[in-house]
């Protein structure tokens, strides 16, 4: 059988570039042949500290899949095969992925609330996925792109998708401020979706001046270093009384409180990174205060809109990408140096390169 190159998933700190055989498609599925692809944190912590998601002790119920994985999950490509029943696409088209499973026995399925379903699953972690040269898709993920957006715009979508879907979760309105604490690839998007929503302010905080560079360079109107003292008060200050929104994108105990009490009384925070451990949190102060907080997963209902936002220019998603390289490179010149230089925001892989 014909092999390709696959960037695999063994166990934590084991990444290999190795030979595997070119998937088929079965029934209602697509094989794409991947152009790019992005490494995503979920990626990174797969690599640092896994399996997280991907299933190794037991098979993932929806599709058997168990063990060794190619990653990847933010990819755009082409079309190069169609399996049985698979009527809206052929091949040639130019596709984006919308990596997550959907149970068809979900209740969650039919009320089109398909990112709460379980159980959860995304390609690239429960399957395997666009590290690769061709990968085997659902045909339900596959979204077409137009022929104006490129393949390395295309591979920003599905994250773009989740600060959207983050921001309209928020409830924000035009003229509200914004803030977000993290400024790694999601809470730059945030950046970027905040200010497409109409937000007037938007402020940054993060530990990394370099990162913090980036947010200003992308609009973000007032940047602050994590390790500054008072933050609250300096956003209270800032703003007249706090924000309206606050988008947790770093995920810890320091980002989560700091962000709370940057909030003006009946503000929204939306929890919006995957975090690694417990937090704890006052319930009185939110119950007198009023505060909304609110945890999402992913996206639903909305790449259509974002590769609408990202085609028109709207979302400038390029701007983030602060490394090319190819797959035989992933692990040093991608895995590596996400997790030892802060300054590498998106890393996209070459996959024909």
């Amino acid at each position: 059988m014909e092999k390709m190159k696959a960037a695999r998933w063994h166990a934590a700190k084991d990444i290999r570039v190795e030979e595997t055989e070119i998937p088929t498609t079965g029934k209602q599925q697509v094989k794409i042949e991947v152009q790019f692809a992005g490494i995503c944190g979920s990626d990174l912590h797969e690599y640092t500290h896994g399996p997280m998601l991907i299933p190794v002790n037991q098979p993932y119920p929806l599709n058997g899949h168990q063990g060794v994985t190619t990653l990847g999950h933010e990819f755009a490509g082409i079309i190069s095969e169609i399996g049985a029943g698979v009527k809206h696409l052929k091949v040639g088209d130019r596709v984006v992925v919308e990596p997550l499973f959907k149970n068809p026995d979900s209740p969650f399925i039919t009320n089109g609330n398909y990112n709460l379903s379980e159980p959860l699953g995304f390609v690239g972690l429960t399957s395997n996925g666009g590290f690769a040269k061709y990968t085997v898709v659902e045909d339900y993920m596959v979204h077409k792109i137009p022929d104006t957006m490129s393949y390395e715009q295309g591979a920003l979508v599905e994250p773009a998708a989740v600060a959207v879907y983050a921001v309209l979760q928020s409830g924000m309105t035009l003229g509200q401020t914004c803030l977000i604490y993290g400024a790694g690839p999601i809470g730059l998007l945030c950046v970027q979706a905040a200010i497409a929503a109409g937000a007037t302010e938007v402020i940054v905080v993060d530990i990394a001046e370099k990162r913090l560079e980036k947010a200003k360079e992308i609009g973000a109107t007032t940047v602050i270093n994590g390790k500054s003292e008072a933050i609250p008060k300096q956003i209270k200050e800032l703003t007249n009384g706090g924000v309206d929104i606050f988008l947790d994108a770093a995920g810890v105990q320091a980002s989560f409180d700091g962000g709370i009490a940057s909030l003006k009384n009946g503000g929204t925070a939306v929890l919006v990174a995957l975090f690694g451990k417990p937090v704890t949190h006052d319930a009185f102060d939110q119950v007198v205060r009023e505060i909304t907080v609110k945890g999402i997963i992913a996206y639903r209902n909305i790449f259509p809109q974002v590769i609408e936002l990202i085609n028109l220019g709207r979302m400038p998603v390029e701007k983030l990408v602060t490394k090319r390289i190819t797959l035989d490179e992933i692990v040093t010149e991608g895995f590596e140096a996400l997790v030892s230089n802060p300054s590498q925001v998106k890393i996209l892989v070459d996959i024909q390169g």
